[in-house]
């Protein structure tokens, strides 16, 4: 697919008429995980937004037909949008809407190596005078994921977005939304500097921190609701700084569009360096000490490669005397769909390399390619149930790779 293609699509339907809808696919949402959910999760606010029709709560799960046009992949289809209500009616406890009647696996909705994929649905609503349709891009490719994110900002796990194109002042700047640990902040709990010089990530975790303390819980746990935490902190701050220049006008669309690019600018710093951020922290409250026990960001051989963290440490790395097989590398990317072969370059002296990802499943092909390339994922265990039954036994937690690197050190 032409990187063309791509961009016209997204001029296409980034009109005002359109409403966006952008997730990672999990594989609940795929079928990696041989699940019956049989169509990905939608937003019931969204759902009722776009296909008004669907919101009839004494119906028990009503549902709503609707064109569909998986644009990247050439296939169309009349899908079902339904919302299982049986909770409503004490029939069962589901509460949710999905998009189903894809047409299977060979829809690249549901195909499993499609879990972990930006997927963007571009929705024409409906109206009384005609049915709704919707528009779709899995992006199979890192490149175009990026041109994505460049409209939208970064899309992670267990979050959405949704953009309106030209809805009115403000709307260009979209929404992320998803429930949250409570970590928001009100304006006189934001320390003063913060509000005329956006804090760098360092200093966002470092609040996170005061806020989750490591007491009583291990790193997996730690890890998850921390990355929650910081992530509430964020949009406390963002909100705090940037909603007045919004809702006061700008004098021209260079101004908004130059606010509109701050922003997703400070979206992507903090999205690009708050695993391994988060991962640092946890490594010394372990009790591992950096640049003894562990090196981060470490320039090795060289100058030519630069891995998130090495253990015991760069120097160690780079001394050909010391045992290659006491030597650990660990990778932290928060999705690793199509972002798993990079690290194959990285600390060519270590043949295993961890990669720490927080992407919800994989498909168990994609999961055998990466075993056989020497890849090992380090999966918090509240993810685990994300994945294959299949792959679940060969993951390995944040906390076990912690235990391994403190025997090697001890060894």
């Amino acid at each position: 697919m032409a990187l063309a293609e791509v961009t016209e699509w997204i001029e296409e339907y980034g009109r005002p008429g359109f409403v966006w809808f952008a997730k990672r696919l999990s594989a609940n949402d795929t079928l990696a995980n041989h699940s019956h959910q049989a169509g990905p999760y939608m937003p019931k606010a969204l759902m009722f937004d776009v296909l008004p029709s669907l919101h009839r709560p004494r119906v028990e799960n009503p549902d709503v037909r609707l064109a569909l046009y998986i644009d990247s992949h050439g296939d169309a289809r009349e899908a079902r949008a339904i919302w299982y209500n049986k909770k409503l009616h004490d029939t069962g406890t589901r509460d949710e809407t999905r998009l189903t009647n894809l047409g299977g696996q060979q829809s690249a909705l549901l195909e499993p190596d499609s879990t972990g994929a930006l997927t963007v649905f571009a929705f024409r609503p409906e109206t009384a005078a005609a049915a709704a349709e919707c528009h779709v891009w899995v992006c199979d490719d890192g490149t175009y994921e990026d041109l994505f994110e460049e409209r939208l900002g970064p899309v992670e796990p267990k979050e959405f977005v949704i953009w309106r194109p030209g809805a009115g002042r403000g709307a260009d700047l979209h929404t992320i939304a998803e429930g949250r640990a409570d970590c928001s902040l009100s304006s006189d709990e934001i320390p003063p500097a913060w509000l005329s010089r956006f804090p760098t990530g360092e200093q966002i975790i470092a609040k996170t921190l005061e806020m989750r303390t490591p007491t009583g819980t291990d790193a997996d746990v730690r890890l998850l609701r921390r990355r929650a935490c910081e992530f509430e902190i964020f949009r406390s701050v963002e909100r705090a700084v940037f909603l007045p220049r919004v809702t006061s006008g700008f004098p021209s669309l260079e101004d908004f569009l130059g606010l509109a690019q701050t922003i997703l600018q400070s979206r992507k710093s903090r999205s690009g360096n708050s695993l391994e951020l988060h991962a640092r922290e946890i490594l010394r409250e372990e009790g591992l000490t950096q640049d003894a026990d562990f090196s981060f960001k470490p320039v090795v051989e060289g100058g030519t490669k630069r891995p998130d963290f090495l253990f015991p440490s760069g120097a160690a790395y780079d001394d050909l005397s010391y045992p290659a097989e006491r030597l650990r590398m660990l990778a932290a990317k928060t999705t690793c769909k199509d972002r798993w072969r990079q690290v194959l370059n990285e600390a060519g002296r270590i043949r295993t390399k961890h990669l720490l990802t927080l992407q919800e499943g994989v498909s168990e092909g994609q999961f055998r390619e990466m075993r056989e390339a020497g890849v090992q994922l380090v999966v918090p265990a509240g993810l685990h149930r994300s994945y294959p039954k299949e792959v679940r036994p060969h993951l390995q937690t944040f906390e076990s790779f912690i235990g391994d690197v403190r025997l090697l050190r001890s060894s």
